[in-house]
């Protein structure tokens, strides 16, 4: 029985409420699970479980009777009337019912349970592509007969689901990390992935490139101050060691200058010196070239 027949039948069941029944369970459960069928009443001498129109079992002062082939069961009830039902198939959905005696053989529990019997959800494919700088993700799950499941697409605050399909898309112009969701009742699996359309800058690395500019230029700001007044209070300490140097040099220099005399008395007054008799100079020989001349003349004589 498919999901839609299930869902009829739960319609129907309340609709009429002059069945027996006093209560219905939803149990939704998967492939290959095991499957636990329980009611509210305790202590009852017999219980018997039915599916639809056809009976499966039956236990009765703790001796079980079945009334279809256990392989094609796959059922057995235990001790508190509770059905166990293994390895569990699609074709297993249905509606069981249960009723309950007392030793007097009186009815204390007449209840339904509506078994729903899903398949695992398959891995869900996430996809995206940039078209002039505006993003279009998609999320698709391949689905078998009869499956029904949500696909959920989520990033940030932006959030799509659908039922019943097989892929969910939406247009974007925010990148981030996507998730894909795809569940039913029984199974949910996800899918994550950071999307990134490119040449679109993101608003937090917008944010975080605008924070940086802003702290270099005070950085360098900050910088080109401090080396100007370090500068500027090293040539002031040079200013001022000039002239500390200058200023004992000044002392100094008045310090070895010599005092001028006061006015000298007669006797410190130097004495005119005599002047010195002046010796005869010898007479200077004559040139040779007169000496010449002379004895010339005196050879003509």
């Amino acid at each position: 029985m498919n999901f839609g027949r299930i869902f009829l039948v739960k319609c129907l069941l309340l609709l009429f409420p002059k069945a027996k029944c006093t209560s219905t369970i939803n149990i939704y459960k998967a492939v290959n699970e095991t499957a636990l069928l329980n009611f509210t009443a305790e202590n009852m001498h017999e219980t018997v479980w039915s599916r639809g129109n056809e009976k499966l079992l039956q236990i009765k002062d703790k001796k079980i009777k079945y009334y279809v082939e256990k392989t094609r069961c796959r059922c057995k009830v235990l001790l508190n009337g509770t059905l166990r039902i293994e390895r569990l198939v699609k074709e297993d959905s249905g509606i069981y019912k249960v009723s309950a005696y007392d030793k007097n053989g009186k009815l204390k529990a007449d209840e339904t349970v509506v078994l729903i019997v899903l398949e695992p959800v398959p891995q869900p494919i996430l996809s995206a592509e940039c078209i002039n700088k505006t993003l279009y993700v998609k999320c698709t799950a391949k689905k078998t007969e009869d499956q029904v499941f949500t696909i959920e697409l989520t990033q940030d605050k932006i959030n799509k689901s659908q039922m019943n399909v097989t892929e969910v898309e939406f247009t974007t112009q925010h990148s981030g990390r996507y998730r894909c969701i795809v569940k039913n009742q029984v199974s949910k699996k996800t899918t994550e992935k950071e999307i990134k359309c490119p040449g679109q800058l993101d608003l937090y690395l917008i944010l975080c490139i605008a924070g940086g500019a802003v702290f270099f230029v005070v950085f360098v700001i900050l910088l080109i101050y401090c080396i100007r007044k370090k500068k500027a209070d090293r040539l002031e300490d040079d200013d001022e060691e000039r002239l500390q140097i200058h200023q004992v040099d000044t002392e100094m220099a008045m310090r070895k200058l010599p005092q001028p005399p006061s006015n000298p008395t007669p006797q410190q007054r130097p004495l005119p010196q005599p002047h010195a008799q002046q010796q005869a100079v010898p007479p200077r020989p004559k040139p040779r070239t007169q000496l010449q001349a002379q004895s010339q003349l005196r050879e003509r004589h």
